[in-house]
């Protein structure tokens, strides 16, 4: 099922953890309908603007997929599990995930935008969610430092 021109059902919900461990990671209808959101708002204008092609690498996560990464379920909004809220990660080949986030950061309404593990060019992913009342929250992560406020580099 096609969620946007780009972007389906199946793909936001494919996880090799889960294939590997035999969790289901299957969303209900409220999930989908979360998952449509973050397509549309997040994950199509990105396309778009980029005109390169790219599967994210994590977006929906059941309850028992987060449990197996060592994620609460019910702080993860990659569960979809409040009304409007979903999460993706993911990057644009080519493009510098400092990049991305500043082209999010100025063009797309987000509630939460994460620059992970970056160390330069396409290095890391970038982290974003959506939510009814979003903060535009910036952070940015990495293994030594933790969580930090703003797009450090």
């Amino acid at each position: 099922m096609n969620l946007t021109e780009n972007f389906s059902l199946l793909e936001l919900t494919k996880s090799q953890t889960a294939e590997r461990k035999g969790i289901p990671n299957k969303p209900d209808k409220l999930q989908e309908q979360n998952l449509k959101l973050i397509a549309e708002k997040i994950l199509q204008p990105v396309r778009d603007y980029y005109e390169i092609p790219f599967t994210p690498s994590s977006t929906f996560r059941s309850s028992e997929l987060c449990i197996a990464i060592g994620s609460d379920p019910m702080k993860s909004q990659h569960c979809c599990r409040e009304k409007d809220v979903a999460a993706v990660d993911f990057e644009v080949p080519g493009i510098p995930n400092i990049d991305l986030c500043h082209f999010i950061n100025e063009n797309l309404d987000f509630d939460q935008l994460i620059l992970e593990c970056y160390t330069g060019g396409n290095t890391g992913w970038v982290h974003c969610s959506i939510s009814p009342d979003p903060r535009k929250q910036l952070l940015t992560y990495d293994r030594a430092n933790g969580y930090r406020q703003g797009l450090i580099t």
